[in-house]
């Protein structure tokens, strides 16, 4: 399975870094919203395992409203003055909101879950409010004006996914070493509580190092933002382990070899990439 991960991962590490840096904007845009379009054919086996007219049918709705804001608000209108608009402020807004309650549903599992468990409307919802945040924010983030780099949409998209992957890393091999306290056994009962301090560790070192010299962020304010955007990370993570487990299945799809579907790759960065972007923006990093 290791090995498998590790090819994968070595197949679209190179692609994705060339798609961010190197593709114009509307390639960008055309192929993150095709890998939304799969998350969100996923997505729909959680709301109702096995049904194809659900997926289809969230695919649809997905689709349709993030075809709509990107109609709404134009690429080359996301940016005023370098203001973010106001539309896609209250979108990131919302996300985290939402992660807020998402905290609280992974939590308190299975407490709470009578209100949506068999509801296709609130797993739909959900579903909603976890993927087109996320892919609006990848766009924002892509989009952020900079006078001195062509190159500084992908140089910040790349912190809140380093925040991941090191997190991801950190808690495999100190989960693996030390790992004894279960952290959410309810939900996910391989994550161990060192093994999420070993991976947070490593996170919000490498991302603020990152930020700070790379992006030129100062210290404590990108430290801040380091903090938070990898704890609400490993929420995405468990919040889709509770719903799969809610539907009774152990990976969202099988299209990526080791890593399971493309769900089980970005669950992370639904919460990682919204939530960064927000702070950035408030913060005025």
């Amino acid at each position: 399975m290791l090995k498998q991960r590790i090819m994968t991962a070595l197949v679209l590490l190179p692609a994705f870094m060339a798609l961010i840096f190197l593709a114009p904007q509307w390639l960008f845009v055309a192929t993150l919203f095709a890998i939304f379009c799969l998350a969100a054919k996923e997505w729909g086996n959680l709301i109702q395992p096995g049904c194809t007219a659900t997926q289809i049918s969230f695919v649809i709705t997905l689709a349709l409203l993030m075809i709509a804001t990107l109609y709404l608000v134009p690429l080359q209108q996301f940016w005023y003055s370098d203001q973010l608009n106001i539309t896609l402020q209250a979108i990131l807004m919302l996300a985290g909101l939402w992660w807020l309650v998402a905290i609280v549903m992974v939590i308190t599992y299975p407490k709470g879950t009578d209100y949506w468990k068999d509801s296709h409307f609130s797993k739909s919802l959900f579903g909603q409010l976890t993927l087109f945040p996320a892919f609006i924010a990848f766009v924002i983030l892509h989009s952020v004006p900079n006078n001195q780099s062509d190159y500084f949409g992908g140089w910040l998209i790349l912190a809140p996914l380093l925040m991941v992957w090191l997190a991801d890393t950190g808690a495999y091999f100190v989960g693996k070493a030390m790992g004894k306290t279960k952290l959410m056994p309810k939900v996910s009962p391989g994550k161990t509580i060192e093994g999420f301090a070993g991976g947070l560790l490593f996170a919000v070192v490498g991302a603020s190092v990152y930020g700070h010299y790379v992006l030129d962020v100062e210290w404590p304010v990108m430290i801040l933002i380091a903090v938070v955007t990898t704890v609400i990370s490993a929420f995405g993570d468990l919040l889709e382990s509770l719903f799969k487990r809610n539907a009774g299945i152990k990976d969202s799809g099988n299209i990526l070899p080791g890593h399971g579907g493309v769900l089980d790759r970005i669950d992370s960065m639904t919460a990682a990439i919204p939530v960064f972007a927000l702070l950035y923006i408030v913060l005025g990093a």
